[in-house]
């Protein structure tokens, strides 16, 4: 049932992902964590504003990582988090990663992975149910999606996440800690996702400007965490993100995890026979 209603609402609505009948694009309370107007430089005499809206442009230099994602939601009194994990190519703009849905309320043991690859404007999802074959691919327009991919399919785009920084408006340097046992310096501050998209390149422009028009708001609070060579190793969105089926704005926490720069990452787009092109079903 969790793979037939998300497919159903990406169609109809572009609205997130749905794990055991509610929406499961996760999200935490949206406390703001923004540093003020006041921007900060870091340790080293950076401004910290200049220095987070670089940082896209650090992992391309880097090539490529390995990814680990966590995405939350609480909605209905429920709360979910749906998790990936995968590799991610910069300098190409595209991905591979296997979602786990979590378990549903009736206890049903977890489903299959989900296997999406990224690329610039596109969604690629195996093992989707709904009658799609399980050898076939389903394909989904990212730039016709109200939140732009950052939130439909259950983990945010490694390179769209960092490219919001890009958009930053206001940050502060909090200081050293370590991530993984790598030392980093810790950021907070708050994104335009409006500015983001002028500032992207080419394959998150289209995504960064239907999230900022599909978004409750266009500003995005993050956490980030850099590491020497001012490549993200952890970054944390905070989206306010309207499901067309809520009142409400629904607060949703999306976290990337960075580490292993220039593992391979030899990503096979599906070709045109590879992609399911019959109906999806309805329940």
């Amino acid at each position: 049932m969790t793979g037939r209603q998300r497919d159903r609402r990406s169609r109809r609505t572009g609205a997130a992902l749905v794990a055991a009948g509610v929406m499961a694009a996760t999200g935490l309370g949206a406390g703001g964590c923004a540093g003020g107007d006041a921007v900060a430089g870091d340790a080293r005499g950076g401004d910290a504003v200049a220095v987070l809206r670089g940082a896209a442009g650090r992992l391309v230099d880097a090539g490529s990582a390995r990814a680990r994602t966590s995405m939350e939601m609480a909605a209905g009194g429920t709360r979910v988090t749906i998790r990936g994990a995968g590799v991610y190519d910069f300098r190409r703009h595209t991905g591979r990663l296997e979602v786990l849905l979590p378990q549903d309320p009736a206890g049903a043991a977890e489903s299959r992975p989900i296997t999406e690859l990224l690329a610039p404007g596109a969604l690629y999802m195996k093992n989707r149910g709904a009658g799609v074959p399980p050898d076939k691919w389903v394909r989904v327009d990212t730039r016709t999606l109200t939140d732009g991919n950052l939130v439909t399919g259950g983990a945010t785009d490694p390179f769209t996440a960092a490219e919001v920084l890009r958009g930053t408006r206001t940050a502060t340097y909090v200081g050293p800690t370590e991530v993984a046992g790598t030392a980093v310096r810790h950021y907070r501050g708050t994104a335009d996702l409006g500015a983001a998209a002028r500032r992207a390149s080419e394959g998150s422009a289209g995504s960064l400007r239907a999230a900022g028009k599909g978004f409750a708001t266009a500003e995005v609070p993050f956490d980030v965490w850099l590491d020497d060579e001012g490549r993200i190793r952890k970054v944390r969105h905070r989206f306010s993100f309207l499901n067309g089926q809520q009142k409400n704005p629904v607060a949703v926490a999306s976290t990337t995890l960075l580490y292993d720069f220039g593992a391979p990452a030899r990503i096979r787009l599906p070709e045109g026979g590879d992609i399911y092109a019959g109906r999806i079903a309805e329940e």
